[in-house]
């Protein structure tokens, strides 16, 4: 005798069961420990990357701007004062060295009177030329701005945010302190209590806009000077959490090779 033929294909019966087996299928883990081995060469891959990488770019940037200092300042040195006219090997970084001393020379000669009776000197020569002025000006207001946030007497005091362009759209600004002089004075819109602040424009952080506005405007953010400049530079790709995440992931790593 035969047996009864199943519900056929499009029956409610089949998709039914069809569907339970896949959702079976779908719930089973895989026996192999295959998975397990691809997740941890893949975590082990990216934890060496977040640890070599940052290193070996750092050397490379280094390392490269060691080689153009050396091709710029050599030449300028006579030979018998280089090194490598009487060793069968160049000396890397030998140019630096010589750039290094001969700028603080330099700054220790304009801080005496007849320096900067030179400099001034020099600076009215300059602002005489119609196109060499532009150029200088510019180039000296960024040279200023870089030395002054990142010395040690910084000008930027904190880090806020600021509703710009628009409102509901935010900026990180630099406050750089209150409002003083005759801008203070003058008390534009009826208000006393003024910030200045700098707002960088985009990844170079020594083009940007000084602002005088209300304190009550400026929302105070618990960042350093570093880490906001982070953000900015990177275009918002790095931030404080990634960086703490990638501290902790190149931890992790370390106990890991020490265990």
């Amino acid at each position: 005798m035969s047996e009864p033929a199943g519900p056929p294909n499009g029956s409610p019966d089949a998709t039914a069961g069809l569907r339970a087996g896949l959702r079976k299928l779908v719930r089973e883990k895989p026996k192999s420990g295959g998975w397990q081995i691809g997740t941890r060469l893949r975590n082990y891959f990216l934890t060496g990357l977040v640890i070599v990488g940052p290193v070996t770019i750092t050397l490379y940037i280094a390392w490269w701007f060691i080689n153009v200092t050396d091709a710029w300042i050599k030449p300028f040195v006579p030979a018998p004062y280089l090194p490598d006219t009487y060793l069968p090997f160049p000396i890397p970084g030998f140019g630096l060295i010589v750039g290094f001393l001969m700028l603080t020379l330099i700054g220790a000669l304009a801080a005496n009177l007849l320096g900067r009776t030179l400099i001034s000197f020099g600076e009215q020569m300059v602002s005489r030329m119609p196109i060499v002025r532009n150029v200088y000006s510019a180039l000296k207001q960024i040279f200023e701005s870089v030395v002054s946030a990142t010395g040690p007497n910084q000008a930027f005091q904190k880090v806020g945010l600021i509703e710009f362009p628009s409102k509901g759209l935010w900026s990180i600004v630099f406050v750089t302190g209150e409002t003083t002089g005759e801008v203070g004075a003058v008390m534009p819109g009826g208000e006393e209590d003024l910030l200045t602040v700098f707002m960088p424009t985009g990844i170079v952080p020594p083009t940007g806009f000084v602002c005088f506005l209300p304190r009550r405007n400026v929302l105070f953010l618990d960042m350093n000077i570093e880490d906001a400049a982070k953000v900015i530079i990177s275009a918002g790709m790095v931030t404080p959490e990634s960086q703490a995440k990638l501290r902790e992931m190149a931890e992790q790593a370390r106990r890991k090779q020490k265990g």
